[in-house]
């Protein structure tokens, strides 16, 4: 077994997800994968459990009923990660947006600089975004300026969902009070990081939307963001945001 374990959540992506793992399964560096599958109706799941005959002792299903959102998916996946020995635990998109390659940079600002938290940022050396429409791009850009002026951090990607985790961060995170499952998953899980002390590196990637597939993005997920921001500070000035037990 790795050290270090891909979380990656699926939902419909049967044309992305042999690909995605066997580019896992490539890297120089031995990394082990879990599926957390939401009953995709498009045999996603059949595709991963026929790859886990190839690859019985580094790549696993969490199969789950119903699609319930990317947050409880990575929560899932957080738990099961704790249950086991797995020391850096990082969350990857399923359809090519994050570069596999990267994780070999998240992997070592983690593992070998020696910080809690690493971010693959979008927006740390200016906007690193390709195939997005301008729309796209500026609402995302600005939304996390929105966060970093309401929350106070300072971290330039505070949407991202390319991150790489310490055990000891979700061991410390009470990740049962977590309560945002869409983008403001990714906000909330950050801010609680820096509110309980931990350090974080912004590691510069690009960031390709997909070219197979169809986006999750929603206004729904959009509006939580909005009104999740403000509901976090308040936490955070209230001292709600506590260790686990």
């Amino acid at each position: 077994m790795s050290d270090a374990l891909v979380i990656i959540p699926t939902y419909n992506e049967k044309e992305n997800i042999e690909n995605i793992i066997r580019a896992v399964f490539d890297l120089e560096k031995e990394f082990d994968i879990l599926v957390v599958e939401d009953s995709s109706p498009d045999g996603t799941g059949a595709i991963v459990k026929r790859l886990m005959t190839e690859f019985p002792e580094r790549l696993n299903i969490l199969e789950r009923e119903g699609k319930n959102g990317l947050g409880t998916a990575y929560i899932a996946g957080f738990k099961w990660a704790l249950e086991r020995d797995y020391q850096y635990i990082t969350e990857m998109d399923a359809d090519f947006s994050h570069n596999p390659n990267d994780l070999l940079r998240l992997y070592d600002a983690t593992a070998n600089e020696g910080y809690d938290v690493a971010v693959g940022s979008r927006y740390i050396t200016g906007v690193n975004v390709v195939n997005w429409p301008m729309g796209r791009v500026l609402m995302s850009y600005y939304a996390s300026a929105y966060v970093r002026l309401i929350t106070g951090l300072t971290i330039r990607d505070t949407t991202a969902g390319f991150v790489c985790w310490t055990r000891k961060v979700l061991e410390t995170i009470d990740l049962d009070k977590i309560r945002f499952v869409g983008y403001a998953f990714q906000i909330e899980m950050k801010y609680t990081a820096v509110k309980l002390g931990f350090r974080v590196k912004e590691v510069p990637i690009i960031f390709t939307d997909r070219t197979k597939g169809e986006s999750k993005m929603n206004k729904s997920i959009f509006k939580e963001a909005i009104f999740g921001v403000i509901e976090l500070r308040k936490r955070g000035i209230m001292g709600q945001i506590k260790p686990g037990k």
